[in-house]
């Protein structure tokens, strides 16, 4: 009976191994770059707003992407402000680029829970955004993670010709 379980455990780190090591060969992928192309108006209900963006997904990676869906965050300010998902399938190419169609939704408290919270006073200069999603790939790799953040500065741009006669 022990000579089983010592075996039996002998096993299981040998398959860890191996398998550690399988992982370790495989090459290491650059993140992919994601920005928005583009926002439509689609119709919602009544508390909410629907928008379809369109992601511009780039792939610096020498091997295609195919997936069978995305998912996608949007924060504003912190605050998760819009949020969608799509089974749309595809691909993108290596060393290229793809356009992917996802409908997202905001709520209108949403809307109104970052309006009063802009409400506290305080002079707003800029307006910071992040974007996170995924895209999820039809083999046995799970999902392709991206995310990316910015800021929209709100203070009027300094004019060089300005006090200049």
């Amino acid at each position: 009976m022990f000579r089983l379980r010592s075996a039996s455990a002998a096993s299981c780190l040998v398959l860890a191994v191996v398998l550690a090591a399988g992982c370790a060969s495989m090459p290491r992928q650059d993140p992919l770059q994601v920005t928005v192309a583009g926002i439509e108006s689609l119709p919602g209900e009544g508390m909410e707003l629907r928008l379809l963006v369109k992601l511009r997904v780039q792939n610096p990676n020498d091997l295609p992407i195919d997936f069978d869906g995305v998912a996608v965050s949007l924060d504003v300010q912190g605050k998760t402000f819009a949020s969608g998902v799509s089974d749309q399938v595809g691909s993108v190419p290596r060393f290229g680029e793809a356009v992917i169609e996802v409908p997202v939704t905001v709520s209108v408290l949403r809307i109104a829970r970052q309006f009063i919270g802009s409400l506290d006073g305080k002079p707003v200069d800029k307006i910071t955004y992040s974007m996170r999603g995924k895209l999820h790939r039809t083999n046995a790799f799970g999902s392709e993670r991206f995310s990316s953040s910015g800021e929209f500065s709100l203070s009027p741009a300094a004019d060089p010709a300005a006090g200049q006669l």
